[in-house]
């Protein structure tokens, strides 16, 4: 299909994350007018308290780590032989205003690229109305990094409404931190993820309750930082959902780093204590810290927004329910992001909201696919994955073979210093198509590249491993893994 107008079409996107904005720049694109609603700040939660936030603080950690690592690799700074440290020394207020200047620079960013494809920004809380129009409560104020957000529909009477007509409804709201009932953030010793920008000393002791993704990523910064964690695992390992030779790998380290894992324990309720905490377990047994960190999942800001009203279909659990082009149950409503619970990634959201306006204005698009998705845990070492599972070839879903090499045997992660780590791929039995793979490094976010590549672009493993690498790299490393699955297929 060539280049396509549409021009004289209205297009309101309702939330102003990866999957709103990214929506509407596409299409502005397009020749569409676009009007985004934002309640809180351009690039929504996934810039101001989430992705963006969060990255940084692992970076500021990691950034740490490395004097940790320095004598092991023959540096040493003076005085150290007197100090039997590095002096090293993280002030928490004056990182988090740093990532905090951060978020807001990248929100500026967005503003102006949306304002220089002039499309119209809106604040305020959307609500749809049926029949193609959407209200808008203006004067709803931005939520501060402390304060729990409400659901995008704000109560009608809180400020001036008005109504917008379009061809196109996009809602793209995301999702909120889950919080317990036994364990209500107060923003000063219990918290969700989106309240630790305000703290002004570092944790002397951060509990941190849930070991997904976000559990993980943020018990890994705290500790390098120089906080003692512990992090409460209900299942048997960290990270339940991800490769187990990976996860074992970032559970090792984590206790080896000196934080305690209390794995098959699940919180049963949290509790201030004067200047501290107490988790109580389920099982009857009490962790005290001084801080509380609550990483037990999401839910989507979708209540209060009028979809149940104008015919969208939403699930039990409060997500939108779309398909693979992001098209709700009514026509010329679409969805896209956390809240349709598809795949709680910044670059999914924004491929669905790219996907929708091409879908919805006529221009060439394809389906969403889950497979070529490659997604990255921010711990040390980054796991990187994509395409098939080990658990897929395991359990008989996809027949196929594999190979992981260590790489403490590569060059370069010798000289780097590289102590964990493992690459591994998947091929088909037959085809010897690579159809997956993972990454467990520092930097697997940029190494699983080629493996996506290759998965999305249905390479074999002689076309992968004839591919020049550079000599010394990590992706050496991936090339050797592709010969040996030829020698396999032999």
């Amino acid at each position: 299909m060539g280049a396509v107008s549409a021009a004289n079409r209205s297009v309101v996107v309702i939330g102003g994350g990866p999957g709103g904005y990214e929506a509407a720049l596409g299409a502005a694109q397009l020749g569409a007018e676009v009007t985004v609603v934002e309640r809180s700040g351009m690039g929504g939660a996934a810039v101001l308290t989430d992705c963006v936030p969060s990255k940084a603080l692992i970076a500021t950690a990691d950034f740490m780590e490395r004097f940790s690592a320095a004598r092991r690799i023959g540096v040493h700074f003076d005085g150290d032989e007197v100090r039997g440290d590095q002096g090293v020394t993280a002030h928490i207020a004056d990182v988090n205003a740093r990532i905090m200047e951060l978020a807001q620079a990248q929100s500026r960013d967005i503003v102006e690229r949306l304002e220089s494809a002039g499309v119209e920004i809106v604040q305020g809380a959307g609500r749809l109305l049926g029949g193609g129009q959407v209200e808008v409560v203006q004067g709803v104020g931005a939520v501060a990094s402390g304060e729990e957000p409400a659901p995008h529909g704000a109560d009608r009477d809180s400020g001036e409404s008005l109504v917008l007509e379009a061809d196109l409804i996009l809602v793209a709201t995301g999702a909120r931190p889950r919080v317990m009932d036994t364990a209500v953030p107060d923003g000063e010793r219990i918290l969700t993820w989106q309240q630790i920008w305000d703290l002004t000393e570092l944790p002397e002791h951060l509990i941190v309750i849930g070991s997904g993704v976000t559990g993980a990523e943020l018990a890994h910064s705290y500790l390098g930082l120089g906080c003692a964690v512990t992090l409460i695992s209900s299942r048997d390992r960290v990270l339940p959902g991800e490769d187990a030779d990976a996860a074992n790998v970032v559970e090792e380290v984590f206790r080896r780093r000196g934080m305690a894992v209390l794995n098959r324990s699940r919180a049963g309720g949290v509790r201030r204590d004067g200047n501290g905490v107490v988790v109580t377990l389920e099982d009857g047994r009490e962790v005290t810290g001084s801080h509380a960190l609550l990483a037990v999942g999401s839910i989507p800001n979708t209540t209060d927004m009028g979809l149940e009203e104008a015919g969208v279909r939403v699930s039990r659990s409060g997500h939108i329910e779309v398909d693979r082009v992001s098209r709700t149950s009514v026509a010329g409503v679409y969805a896209a992001g956390d809240c349709t619970g598809v795949f709680p990634l910044a670059s999914v959201a924004a491929m669905q909201g790219r996907i929708a306006v091409a879908h919805a204005l006529g221009d060439a698009v394809a389906p969403l696919s889950l497979g070529k998705v490659s997604s990255n845990i921010f711990t040390d070492p980054e796991i990187a994955t994509v395409g098939v599972s080990q658990a897929d070839i395991d359990e008989g879903r996809v027949d196929a073979r594999s190979v992981m090499l260590p790489l403490t045997k590569n060059p370069r992660a010798k000289m780097q210093n590289v102590q964990d780590g493992f690459v591994k791929l998947f091929a088909r039995s037959g085809s010897h198509t690579i159809v997956g793979g993972v990454v467990v490094a520092p930097r697997a976010s940029e190494l699983i590249f080629p493996i996506a590549l290759a998965v999305a672009n249905r390479l074999n493993v002689d076309q992968f491993s004839s591919t020049f690498t550079v000599y010394p790299s990590m992706s050496g490393s991936l090339a050797e893994a592709a010969r040996q699955l030829h020698e396999i297929a032999d």
